[in-house]
């Protein structure tokens, strides 16, 4: 029977939520003293049980304990999804450090640059790792090779006093200046997080919940402590190929039994949309880390919750159940409400709030918010600025970039990132709106839209669509449907259709692999036009010898065929070569297809041909 989850939506400033001074650590053992033989993690045939994980992770921790790491000092934990990521992460809580995760899929440079900037005296990792990151300031502690740390006489766990201020983990996120950036985050922060948690999901000991987020993505902090903390066990994928493909997923959360699960929006987007048996345990998805555009169906046989968070407000700052019954009204889902001990706010560039329905920056403060980012001190200054509205002077607010509205039932609307809008001839763009209209498309299975710039440097917007299976999509259909929703400025230049949109291993789409538009996978309206006038064949001809190709119709453009300002000089003077007309570099910006540069070539000469006659009349 579904449990119920009533308090997933808090007001906008909440009452609810008491702050707790103990730490994760204290609330995962008391579960493991109560009842030492509950399943904690499972992977395929290899279990630990809450006695079995406190066991292991203490005798680990004591290990840590002799290298004198001090308070707060950052261990590098580079293992894949295992048993013993979750016992290692936990023995370093234990010790009294903090974790740095490290993805092992990205290059050993860059995980080096993060060990070495996070300043890691320790890495515990494995030995298909461990030759990788051998290049460093830190002593590397190898899993595989260690048998001797967790073979020695049990014994309890180090005595070191944890504090709500003391730093818990590091997460690195992607830096504007393309040098990652560490978000420092405390224990506070964490156990806010899983309190909330525990108490608007109604987390039980009977709870069962997926750990399948890559390691280096906050989300994965989400999978672990909230469920440890609750006595919940936790489940790992045998065959990570089964996290991209949503019907083998799906096939894996009901076998598992699990009852709650995060999942990014793209994925959750999938699977909302599959045949779920009527009687499947799960109860609840979370999703989030993406703009959801999606509403799930009115007979899904589970909760979808859309969450919102920067990874430096500790995973979630905002939660709401996503009602089915708004299905096909054309708005996005909203991304709820704060969660417990966590404010946001709207405001203008002055830092004042905005009247609800007002588009304006989110702002949040509370115990979401993180302490900063690691040596920049500059940075952290920038973006978690005094807060104006507290009455403590050491209060933050951390700076999102992100914007959205209130509703009136308190509820935030969101609108997208600052640096994702664009500007198009003049007029700005919110992607996201263009996003929303085209999933609403039958054929449509999902879609994302972005701007390119062509040779010359001018700005169009593509959009990239994975069509429903046996939708045949035309960019005709696609852009008379959109016209019906948006201003005609607002259309894409081009529509790519994709088998599937490229995801980065945090589960967003990965804008960087999206392919660049060509004649291959450009979407036409039906077969090439070809030339239907001698003068479209002669043009039509020039272009290609330019191009080196033949594979495009007199309606194609002929900067996104490839055509660059180098070869752009070189068609004016083949056409005045050719027809004895000067085309103006301006007009062929404005007419760039075969069919609009021949009726330019067509108007030029007839002027030519009317001032010939002119002139005899003289």
């Amino acid at each position: 029977m579904m449990r119920t989850c009533p308090n997933v939506s808090s007001p906008v400033i909440p009452a609810r939520g008491d702050r707790d001074n103990r730490c994760v650590v204290e609330l995962f053992h008391s579960h493991a003293s109560a009842n030492p033989k509950a399943l904690a993690v499972a992977q395929g045939s290899a279990t630990l049980t809450y006695g079995e994980l406190d066991a292991r992770a203490n005798l680990l921790a004591r290990h840590l304990t002799c290298f004198s790491l001090g308070r707060e000092a950052a261990v590098g934990l580079c293992l894949d999804h295992s048993l013993d990521f979750v016992v290692a992460a936990l023995a370093i809580l234990k010790a009294g450090a903090a974790y740095l995760p490290l993805d092992s899929t990205h290059p050993a440079e860059r995980l080096c640059a993060m060990l070495k900037d996070a300043g890691a005296r320790i890495l515990i990792t494995d030995s298909r790792h461990c030759q990788d990151l051998a290049d460093g300031p830190w002593s590397t502690i190898n899993l595989d090779d260690s048998e001797h740390v967790f073979s020695a006489k049990p014994a309890g766990a180090p005595k070191v006093r944890i504090e709500p201020d003391m730093l818990a983990y590091l997460i690195y996120t992607s830096g504007s200046t393309g040098k990652p950036k560490a978000v420092e985050v405390t224990h506070g922060n964490l156990m806010n997080l899983a309190l909330w948690h525990r108490r608007a999901f109604d987390i039980a000991p009977s709870d069962r919940a997926p750990f399948m987020a890559a390691v280096g993505f906050d989300a994965a902090v989400w999978e672990l402590w909230p469920y440890l903390t609750a006595g919940a066990s936790l489940h790992l994928l045998g065959d990570k190929s089964i996290y991209g493909v949503p019907k083998l997923l799906c096939d894996w959360l009901v076998g598992q039994g699990i009852t709650i699960a995060f999942v990014p929006t793209p994925l959750a987007e999938q699977l909302i949309n599959l045949d779920w048996p009527p009687e499947t345990p799960l109860r609840v998805m979370l999703t989030g880390a993406d703009t959801l555009h999606e509403y799930p169906p009115r007979d899904l046989p589970f909760l979808l919750v859309n969450n919102y968070g920067p990874t430096e407000c500790t995973v979630v700052a905002t939660s709401g159940i996503v009602d089915p019954t708004v299905r096909g009204a054309g708005l996005l889902p909203t991304i709820g409400k704060p969660i417990d001990n966590t404010q946001v706010y709207i405001l203008d560039t002055n830092l004042r709030s905005v009247p609800t329905g007002q588009l304006g920056e989110l702002y949040i403060g509370g115990a979401a918010v993180a302490r900063g980012y690691r040596n920049d001190p500059e940075l952290t200054a920038q973006r978690f600025v005094r807060d104006p509205f507290g009455s403590n002077p050491e209060d933050r607010l951390y700076r999102t970039g992100d914007f959205g509205y209130f509703l009136d039932d308190g509820r935030i609307a969101f609108s997208g990132r600052k640096d994702d809008q664009v500007k198009i001839r003049g007029r700005r763009i919110e992607p996201n709106e263009i996003i929303a209209v085209l999933r609403r498309h039958p054929g449509v299975r999902t879609s994302t839209v972005v701007a390119r710039e062509d040779a010359t440097g001018n700005k169009y917007l593509v959009a990239y669509v994975v069509a429903n299976p046996g939708s045949e999509l035309t960019s005709k259909a696609l852009r008379e449907f959109l016209l019906t929703f948006l201003p005609a400025y607002m259309l894409p230049t081009v529509f790519v259709q994709l088998e599937e949109l490229p995801l980065s291993s945090h589960g967003k789409v990965n804008r960087q692999a999206l392919p660049v538009p060509d004649a291959a996978n450009t979407l036409r309206d039906e077969a090439l036009t070809l030339p239907r006038t001698d003068l479209e064949a002669q043009v039509s001809a020039i272009i290609g010898e330019l191009l080196g190709t033949n594979d495009f119709g007199v309606n194609d453009n002929f900067f996104l065929l490839g055509g660059d300002s180098f070869l752009c000089i070189q068609l004016i003077v083949g056409v005045e070569e050719k027809f004895g007309v000067e085309v103006p570099l301006g007009t062929l910006f404005e007419a760039p297809t075969v069919a609009g540069l021949s009726a330019q070539i067509a108007q030029l000469r007839a002027g030519r041909v009317q001032e010939g006659k002119k002139s005899v009349a003289a």
